[in-house]
C-alpha cells in the first residue's frame, strides 16, 4: 500500500482526522521540505501511528495572543529525531504543524518583524527592529533562540542574545533596559520536559495584549511555510551577546524591593534554594548571599538539565518537585525553601511551623504575606501614606484568593482584578505609565524617564499623576513587586520572601504564625483547585464541551447548595476598579448559597481545564481558627467533590 492510499484508508476508518491529512500530504508533497522530516512522517504513517499524527498535524500551532506553546518532543520519536546510543536524547524537534520545531519558530519571528516593522514605519520611526531573545534550559532552547535571532537579522533587524540561558523576569526587563522594540522568551515554563514556547513581549517589556496581539497573530498566519525554508540555515553574524553587565543591571534592580537591612545581632536566615534545573539561582543565589543569608543548594538540581531528572514535572507548585529541598532543609536545619520553576517566574516555598515541621504553602498565601509585608515596608518607609491610598494598588487575577482583596483595602489601596495571566498585570502598568506622562508632561512641560527615576520619587510622581503599583500576582505561584518588570517575577519574589522571613524570625514568629495573625485580622480563606486533564486532539473538544455547557447550559446547584449567580465573562460587559471594560473570555464566575464560589476556565498552557474554589468565613471573638480550618476544609472537599463530577459528565 503507498502512503497516499495508507492516508486515504486511516481516513476511511476515522483513524486520521480530515485536517491531518491535509497537512500531512501537503508536507509530504512538498519540494523545499528537508529529506529528514519527510522520512519521519513516511516512518510513523509506515508504523501506523495514526494518533500520534493526529497529535502533530491536525491544526496549525497556534500563534496565540501571548505567543505559542506546546509540544517539541512526540509520545512517540522517530528514528530521525533521536541520538542514536544507549540513551536516546532528542536529536531534532517533532516534525509536524503543531508542533514547535523550526518552521514553526522562523514563522513566528517573520511575521512578529513584520508587523514591528511595519508598526514603526507607521509611527514615521526609522530604527532598525531590535528584538531581545532570552531561553531556558529546555530542549532546543539555545538552538531556537539563536534560530530567531539568525532570522531576525537577515530579515534587516538587530538581535540581541544572553551567553547562556535566563530567566523570563530578565527578559521583561532587558526589553525596556535596551530599549528593544520587542522581545520574546523560548520557554515553557513550567510544563514537563517534551514542552516548550515562544513568548512574545513588546516594547514596554509586557506580554503583547490588543492592539499589537491580534495584529501579530495576523501576520505570523500570513506566513506561508515555504517562507521559513531560507532561514533554517542559522548565521549569527551580527548577533549581540549580552554579557555580564546585564546581569548587573537587572540585580541592580531587584535590590529596590528590599526594604531592611539585615541585623548584626540577628541569627542568619537559613534557606534552601533549588532552581529545579532551571534559571532561579543565576541572580536570585548571589543576591540573597549578599543579604547575609545563608544559602543551601540543592546539588542535583543546580544542574541545567532539560530532563529535569530529579522530578515528574519542574513545577514549584508540586509538592514533589520540592522534595529533595525539603530533606536537604532537614539536614541542614533550614527555616525556608525556596524553589523556582526553569524559566524562574514561579517561586514556590517551604517554611517551618510552630512545631519545627516544614510547612508547604501555597501560591495564595505565598501572594498574601508578600503582599502584607511589602505594603507594610513601603508606609514605614514613607513612600506610601500611612492611611493608603486610592491611587495606589494591588493588582490581582480573578482567580487569585479574595484575602488580598481584603488585605489590600485593609490597607486603603485600591484592589485591581483582571483576568487569569501576567499580561493583563503588564497591560495595567502599561496604562498607568501612559497616564503618568501624559498628565506630567501637561503639569510640568518636560517629559520623566519611568525607568531611571528613583523608586520613591516614582512612587510620589504616580500617586500623583496616575496611580502606583504596589504589588500583585496570581495564584499560580506568580508575584511582582516591582514596577519595572512587567511580568511575574520569581527572583524578585525570593529576595523579598526571604527578608520578609527574616523580619519575622527577628521578631520571634513564624512564617505560619505571620499567616494566621493575618487570618484574625481579615478572616479565614480557604482555596482549592481542581485540575482535568485532557490530553490531544480528543480531550481539546471536551474541554471545548465543558466551556460551552457551561455557557448553553449552567448549573443550578451541585447537590443541595444553589448556584446564586453564574458570571459569563464571554458575553458579559464586566469592567474592573479603574472603569476599564475587561475583555471578553471563555471564562466563568459562579457565586453559591453556602457563601463558596469558584471559578471556570481552560489552561491557556496545558491541556487541561480548571476550577478555582474559594471559601471563607469570618472569625468571631472566641473562634478557634484550628477548628474554623478543618470545619471549611471538610466542606470544600464535598463540595469540589460535586463540581469535578459534573465537569466530567458535561465534557461527554
Amino acid at each position: 500500500m503507498s502512503l497516499k492510499e495508507a492516508l486515504l484508508a486511516a481516513k476511511e476508518k476515522g483513524e486520521l482526522f480530515e485536517s491531518s491529512a491535509e497537512h500531512i500530504r501537503y508536507w509530504l508533497e512538498s519540494d523545499f521540505m528537508p529529506k529528514w522530516v519527510k522520512a519521519s512522517i513516511e516512518e510513523l504513517i509506515t508504523e501506523n501511528a495514526w494518533e500520534e499524527l493526529n497529535d502533530r498535524f491536525y491544526r496549525n500551532l497556534a500563534f496565540g495572543t501571548g505567543g505559542m506553546r506546546g509540544r517539541t518532543i512526540g509520545r512517540i520519536s522517530t528514528s530521525y529525531e533521536l541520538e542514536e546510543g544507549e540513551v536516546s536524547r532528542p536529536l531534532k524537534p517533532a516534525v509536524g504543524t503543531n508542533v514547535l520545531n523550526d518552521f514553526t519558530i522562523i514563522k513566528a519571528t517573520i511575521g512578529l518583524y513584520h508587523y514591528v516593522s511595519e508598526y514603526l514605519k507607521s509611527k514615521g520611526s526609522i530604527d532598525i527592529p531590535r528584538f531581545v531573545i532570552a531561553h531556558d534550559v529546555r530542549y532546543f532552547s539555545r538552538h531556537f533562540c539563536e534560530l530567531c535571532a539568525s532570522t531576525w537579522t537577515q530579515l534587516g533587524g538587530q538581535a540581541l542574545i544572553f551567553e547562556d540561558a535566563r530567566s523570563t523576569p530578565q527578559l521583561s526587563f532587558s526589553v525596556r533596559h535596551y530599549n528593544a522594540h520587542c522581545g520574546a522568551v523560548i520557554t515553557a515554563s513550567h510544563n514537563p520536559y517534551h514542552d516548550n514556547g515562544f513568548k512574545v513581549y513588546f516594547d514596554d517589556g509586557a506580554q503583547v495584549v490588543a492592539p499589537h496581539a491580534e495584529s501579530i497573530v495576523d501576520a505570523v498566519n500570513a506566513v506561508d511555510l515555504s517562507a521559513t525554508i531560507p532561514f533554517l540555515e542559522k548565521s549569527l553574524e551580527g548577533v549581540m551577546t549580552l554579557g555580564e553587565s546585564a546581569d548587573d543591571a537587572y540585580k541592580n534592580l531587584l535590590k529596590e524591593v528590599l526594604s531592611n537591612e539585615a541585623s548584626a545581632d540577628a541569627d542568619p536566615l537559613k534557606v534552601v534554594f533549588s532552581p529545579i534545573h532551571g534559571t532561579g539561582a543565576i541572580i536570585s543565589v548571589p543576591l540573597l548571599e549578599e543579604m547575609g543569608i545563608d544559602v543551601y543548594s540543592v546539588e542535583e538540581q543546580d544542574i541545567m538539565d532539560s530532563a529535569f531528572p530529579t522530578v515528574n514535572s519542574p513545577n514549584p507548585e508540586n509538592a514533589s518537585a520540592l522534595k529533595m529541598a525539603l530533606d536537604k532543609a532537614e539536614f541542614v536545619g533550614a527555616d525556608v525553601v525556596i524553589a523556582t520553576d526553569p524559566d524562574a517566574d514561579r517561586m514556590g516555598v517551604a517554611v517551618r511551623d510552630t512545631e519545627g515541621s516544614m510547612k508547604l504553602l501555597s501560591g495564595n498565601q505565598i501572594g498574601s504575606l508578600l503582599a502584607d509585608y511589602r505594603i507594610k515596608t513601603l508606609k514605614e518607609r514613607k513612600v506610601l501614606p500611612e492611611e493608603g491610598s486610592e491611587n495606589a494598588a494591588l493588582i490581582k487575577t480573578f482567580v487569585t484568593t479574595p484575602m488580598q482583596d481584603a488585605i489590600g483595602k485593609a490597607h486603603g489601596l485600591k484592589v485591581v482584578n483582571t483576568l487569569t495571566g501576567f499580561k493583563w498585570i503588564g497591560k495595567k502598568l502599561a496604562n498607568y505609565e501612559a497616564e503618568m506622562a501624559a498628565k506630567y508632561k501637561e503639569a510640568e512641560g518636560i517629559a520623566i524617564n519611568y525607568d531611571t527615576t528613583d523608586p520613591d520619587v516614582r512612587a510620589d510622581i504616580m500617586m500623583d499623576y496616575a496611580t502606583y503599583f504596589v504589588c500583585g500576582g496570581e495564584e499560580s505561584y506568580g508575584y511582582l513587586a516591582h514596577d519595572v518588570v512587567r511580568d511575574k517575577d520569581a527572583n524578585a519574589a525570593a529576595i523579598l520572601f526571604a527578608e520578609m522571613a527574616a523580619y519575622y524570625k527577628l521578631e520571634n514568629l513564624t512564617v505560619i504564625e505571620a499567616l494566621d495573625g493575618l487570618y484574625l485580622e481579615h478572616g479565614f480563606f480557604a482555596e482549592k483547585m481542581i485540575n482535568i486533564y485532557y490530553e490531544g486532539a480528543i480531550g481539546a473538544q471536551k474541554i471545548a464541551n465543558i466551556l460551552k455547557s457551561y455557557r448553553d447550559n449552567p448549573p443550578k446547584n451541585f447537590g443541595e447548595t444553589k448556584v446564586n449567580s453564574v458570571k459569563d465573562f464571554g458575553v458579559s460587559d464586566i469592567y474592573d476598579e479603574d472603569g476599564e471594560m475587561i475583555s471578553k473570555q471563555d471564562f466563568f464566575f459562579l457565586e453559591c448559597s453556602h457563601g463558596y464560589s469558584f471559578a471556570v476556565r481552560g489552561s491557556g498552557t496545558e491541556p487541561k481545564i480548571k476550577f478555582y474554589v474559594f471559601a471563607q468565613k469570618s472569625l468571631s471573638e472566641g473562634d478557634q481558627l484550628s477548628e474554623i480550618k478543618s470545619e471549611v476544609g471538610s466542606a470544600m472537599k464535598a463540595f469540589m467533590e460535586l463540581i469535578e463530577s459534573d465537569a466530567h459528565t458535561r465534557a461527554e
